[in-house]
């Protein structure tokens, strides 16, 4: 039942895209000294969420149109300052990604867990 609400369809797609990112940030952590390895990000959640589920066609029953993909989102490289090994990862700048991207991992359950209470107390179920 939740997963029919666009709200909580947004707070999963949310979660979704944070852990993916965390990912991407832990590989970049990994990989902060190995010689020529670029930094690598996911986009922006409100531009990816919008190309998924806004303006585009929409599966309207499991096997229509793209149902059954997948909302893997593949990293893009960045571009910036690097060490003289060639390698872009600053650690600093991965941490204030992590930090971010814990707060968009909060803020996601935090929604999904308003809107169940909502909707228990809506149907007389209380806490």
């Amino acid at each position: 039942m939740l997963e029919k609400l666009e709200i909580t369809r947004m707070a999963q797609a949310l979660a979704s895209h944070a852990g993916q990112r965390m990912g991407v940030i832990a590989k970049n952590v990994a990989h902060a000294d190995t010689p020529g390895y670029k930094t690598r990000d996911l986009p922006d959640f409100a531009k990816t969420y919008a190309d998924q589920h806004g303006q585009g066609l929409r599966a309207t029953r499991p096997g229509h149109l793209d149902a059954g993909a997948t909302n893997k989102i593949e990293p893009m490289i960045l571009r910036g300052p690097g060490a003289p090994n060639g390698n872009s990862v600053s650690l600093e700048g991965e941490m204030v990604k992590a930090a971010t991207v814990r707060q968009d991992h909060d803020m996601a359950l935090a929604v999904y867990t308003s809107t169940s209470d909502i909707l228990k107390l809506a149907l007389g179920r209380g806490r």
